[in-house]
């Protein structure tokens, strides 16, 4: 048998479910994750979730399924990390396509537990935005995970749902959400974590990255990139909660609203009526405005060159150059957060907010690791003096 797991909410959500996996079963089980392509602007420019038809490359497992490779490409002008999580993570990836709506998934999800020969199901959600109410104030990204919920009830298999790392997703705040969630089951470890953690020197997930670095032993505050306010990682940050299926249905009234939709249109009006918002026409508002974003280091698209790669004595120096001119404004922009309290930053934050290339990213963070001690506290960078 092999184990079955839905990753409510995207990539990140890919991520913490192979580290729920070998918390559970064991990094050798064989385990399917299941898992939208939707991912934020920053790696994606269309807006909305990928459907099969977007890709090449991928494995038809068996009706209704279908696998993301590591050999499989998005089709231009869409983007993707899944391949590289396909190559980077010990379980396979299965594509979720949400345009049928909560029984076009609960088909897939069913398909899937067929292939497996699973007789249940492992969602998987970090954050917690899973159980929103849909009236939060800071809520931004609740359909996907709602739409997973409502469609693993439509399947009837047992389903267990895990909600890791209360409030890192900075959707709902942690004073609302730990009530709902209840004691918490276990806490996650820095052995769970190993499996995952080369995946964050390209992955920009910053919800999945606090995770791992909670259950590493990183302890204080962290600021994330276009987030409400920093986070605080305590003891409950690597800590995981389980909950029945019917608690968290009787939590989402999205999931409840989205029970027997057949489009992702008739998704998004429920959404609309639930919370007040559509985070897809979201994106497509952002998207229409501009691209407003670096790629993070390790996707796809080359940067606009450096010193080195044009050769010669003159363009290293060159090089040598910008990279001390990357450094002094990190030093600038680190004084700032240091003085807003902040004790931690995520790679995103770092490359997004000073505008960095992939080239510029990567010598930063090689200059971060080579002091002494280093900055590194992975998949965090520790901010304070050299």
């Amino acid at each position: 048998m092999t184990r079955l797991l839905v990753a409510a909410g995207g990539g990140g959500d890919a991520i913490t479910a192979a580290v729920l996996h070998t918390a559970l079963h064991g990094a050798r089980t064989p385990a399917l994750v299941l898992t939208y392509a939707w991912e934020r602007l920053v790696v994606d420019p269309v807006p909305g979730p990928r459907r099969a038809a977007d890709f090449t490359g991928t494995e038809p497992a068996a009706p209704g399924l279908v696998l993301v490779t590591p050999q499989t490409r998005p089709v231009a002008p869409a983007g993707s990390l899944l391949p590289r999580l396909a190559a980077g993570l010990g379980p396979r990836l299965g594509l979720l396509d949400p345009y049928d709506g909560a029984r076009g998934l609960a088909r897939q999800i069913d398909a899937a537990a067929r292939w497996c020969r699973a007789g249940r199901i492992d969602l998987v959600d970090v954050g917690g935005d899973i159980v929103a109410r849909g009236d939060e104030p800071t809520l931004r990204s609740p359909l996907g995970d709602a739409l997973a919920l409502a469609a693993c009830a439509a399947t009837g298999l047992p389903t267990t749902v895990y909600v890791a790392g209360p409030g890192l997703d900075n959707e709902v705040p942690p004073t609302e959400l730990l009530p709902r969630l209840g004691e918490p089951a276990f806490a996650l470890t820095a052995a769970h974590t190993e499996g995952v953690l080369p995946v964050f020197d390209w992955h920009p997930s910053e919800a999945s990255a606090l995770l791992v670095a909670a259950a590493r032993g990183v302890r204080g505050v962290c600021g994330t990139r276009d987030a409400p306010r920093p986070v605080l990682l305590d003891d409950s940050a690597c800590r995981v909660h389980r909950l029945t299926l019917n608690r968290a249905l009787a939590l989402s009234p999205l999931a409840r609203s989205l029970a027997g939709s057949t489009s992702l249109d008739e998704a998004e009006a429920a959404s609309r009526a639930v919370c007040g918002f559509s985070e897809i026409e979201r994106e497509r508002h952002r998207a229409a405005s501009g691209p407003g974003a670096v790629r993070p280091p390790g996707s796809s698209g080359a940067g606009d060159g450096s010193g080195a790669e044009a050769g010669g004595r003159a363009g290293a120096a060159a090089g040598a150059e910008a990279a001390e001119a990357v450094l002094a404004r990190f030093a600038a922009w680190e004084r700032e957060l240091l003085a807003d309290g902040l004790a931690y930053v995520t790679s995103r934050r770092i490359t997004e907010e000073l505008g960095l290339t992939i080239p510029q990213a990567r010598t930063l963070f090689d200059r971060l690791r080579a002091t002494t001690p280093p900055r590194q506290a992975p998949p965090l960078w520790r901010l304070g003096r050299a």
